[in-house]
């Protein structure tokens, strides 16, 4: 496996996703242009006791790489129990999870509790360190259990003393889990605060919002979570955009292949009928922005032979206009309306945006528009948009309050909220 990770602003990295970073969805990733790649969360108990499917969470492949296996557990010499064998199979590099909040593993003491108990979370990063090399383990938290807990600033310091390869902040309250928004003004503080790599997580929807959020906190690299879910094709316009190109744009056609290379890679590395039951959890997610995907989300759930999830399809993608569809940004609101509707670029009240022919941006300027990551960071005080509208601080990536309706002239369904 490699001996180097990629960390740079051009190299964005898949996050740990419990039910959904898989093998195949890891593999769609790298293909998009993932520079790293993380396994699902992985219990470290699971694996010294043998917990059933706690192993299958580790399938993979030379094609696989570099991958980062995400560890979650509190006891200092479980982790090194279940490290080892790991590290004679070839694994090299790994993360430890100080920031899910989901009540089975707070519970444990383990996650986002391990912010509660900080000098026990230093013991465990202690003992991984020691097992597996300083620089090879990377520690992913948030800002503390709750508001007047904060303990992320320190607890950096502390991690990048002990040798951490590099840290991950998802800047919200572990007591938040995903609802309001990500403080992304810690990351450029926690920037300044250590001597290592920092990757910034949270309210990464789309590339606007990856390259925005580097340009603004100064952080290595992102990594992208909901964003990935949404659209795997967020690494290569992430890529795209830090170079300064424009990014492919999201079509109805691009998504169609994309669900079509997914099936492709499930069939083959899911095992059994698993591999059609997560195409029925990935589906609705990519189709979330086109008209009609409510209904196709219903016909999904009573989908059980890969000949009806291609006839849904086929059905589904001949009723879909060919314009392009605008992707949700920062706070889950569109950028813009596509410009097939009678009076959308005025609604949105922009200009035309680069990236996505014939769409408007909320009055962005054309750096940002470009994606390029060159501007000046947006003041922390607050700022006003080019049409005259006041924006609170850190919400430089909400899109216009405007419906998003596409050129058949139906109404786009409202979708479900991430989490």
């Amino acid at each position: 496996m490699s001996e180097t990770l990629p960390i740079s602003p051009d190299a964005p990295w898949l996050a740990p996703l419990a039910g959904y970073s898989d093998l195949s969805f890891r593999l769609l990733c790298r293909e998009a242009g993932a520079a790293v790649c993380c396994t699902e969360m992985v219990s470290a108990k699971g694996l010294i006791y043998y917990s059933p499917g706690t192993r299958d969470l580790l399938a993979t492949t030379p094609e696989d790489a570099p991958l980062v296996v995400q560890l979650f557990g509190c006891d200092p010499d479980i982790m090194v129990r279940a490290m080892e064998p790991l590290l004679e199979q070839g694994f090299r590099w790994f993360d430890l999870n100080m920031g899910c909040s989901v009540p089975k593993v707070v519970k444990t003491g383990c996650g986002a509790a391990m912010l509660r108990d900080v000098p026990q979370a230093l013991a465990v990063a202690r003992a991984m360190l020691r097992t597996a090399g300083a620089g090879r383990v990377g520690f992913k938290f948030r800002l503390g259990w709750d508001v007047g807990q904060e303990v992320w600033a320190d607890l950096g310091r502390a991690l990048a003393d002990l040798g951490a390869g590099w840290v991950t902040l998802h800047p919200r309250y572990a007591r938040q889990g995903f609802s309001g928004e990500a403080r992304w003004s810690a990351l450029g503080e926690l920037v300044r605060a250590v001597s290592v790599p920092v990757i910034a997580s949270g309210d990464l929807f789309t590339a606007a919002d990856g390259v925005r959020c580097l340009r603004e906190t100064g952080v290595a690299s992102v990594m992208y979570a909901r964003g990935a879910l949404n659209d795997p094709g967020v690494f290569h316009a992430h890529r795209e955009r830090v170079a300064g190109r424009p990014d492919p744009g999201y079509t109805p056609q691009r998504l169609r292949a994309l669900i079509t290379r997914h099936a492709e890679l499930a069939r083959q590395y899911a095992p059994g009928r698993s591999a059609l039951l997560k195409m029925r959890t990935f589906v609705p997610r990519y189709v979330r922005h086109l008209p009609g995907a409510r209904a196709l989300r219903q016909h999904l759930a009573s989908c059980f032979e890969w000949e009806m999830l291609d006839e849904l399809l086929a059905t589904f993608f001949a009723d879909v206009p060919t314009c392009p569809v605008t992707p949700e940004g920062r706070g889950g609101k569109p950028y813009a309306m596509p410009a097939c509707v009678p009076g959308a670029a005025g609604l949105a009240g922009g200009m035309m945006h680069p990236d996505m022919p014939g769409h408007a941006t909320d009055g962005a300027s054309p750096d940002a528009a470009s994606g390029g990551i060159s501007g000046k960071p947006a003041e922390e005080s607050g700022t006003t948009t080019s049409s005259g509208r006041a924006t609170a601080a850190g919400t430089a990536g909400r899109g216009p309050e405007v419906s998003s309706t596409c050129c058949t002239g139906r109404a786009q369904q409202p979708t479900e909220s991430d989490a």
